[in-house]
């Protein structure tokens, strides 16, 4: 990453159509996260060895991946069980607890798939940019398409 970083420019990984899960049903919140990690496996943006590291990275840092209310951003330390760039989104019919004081329940969770670390670190900042506009939570959450939860992300990016 150089000095002259802007985030307004970073873009998002690719977001396959595998891996846009609409209306799943979760237990809990390992459930949940174990959904948008096998939805990153499915379009072979990882292996289940990452989706087993993103649970892990609750257990061991508590629910700090739940970032606004109502959104979860799983993912893990970039490394060898990514084998491609991508992004995941799991909304869930009934939303669960991550055990967050401030922004369960969770119904949105999207997950980030990056093989470099400062990938990792301007995948974060797009996703910031785009729910910078907290509509776009509830929005995502009651899409009944694919192309309706690309339109939404889209959407609230800022113009190049």
């Amino acid at each position: 990453m150089t000095d002259n970083f802007d985030p307004a420019d970073a873009a998002l990984p690719p977001l396959a159509d595998r891996a846009i899960v609409l209306q799943a049903r979760a237990d809990d919140w390992r459930d949940a996260v174990r959904l948008a990690g096998d939805a990153l496996v499915d379009c072979g943006c990882a292996t289940t060895e990452y989706t087993e590291a993103m649970v892990r990275m609750v257990d061991d840092h508590g629910p700090y991946i739940v970032i606004a209310p109502g959104l979860a951003l799983a993912h893990a330390r970039p490394g060898p069980e990514v084998r491609r760039d991508g992004l995941s989104v799991v909304t869930l019919a009934t939303p669960v607890s991550f055990g967050h004081a401030h922004n369960d329940p969770v119904r949105v969770v999207i997950g980030l798939a990056v093989h470099a670390p400062d990938a990792h670190l301007t995948s974060v900042a797009a996703l910031a940019n785009v729910f910078n506009d907290s509509s776009a939570i509830q929005a995502i959450a009651d899409a009944t398409s694919r192309d309706q939860v690309r339109d939404i992300l889209d959407a609230r990016r800022p113009a190049s």
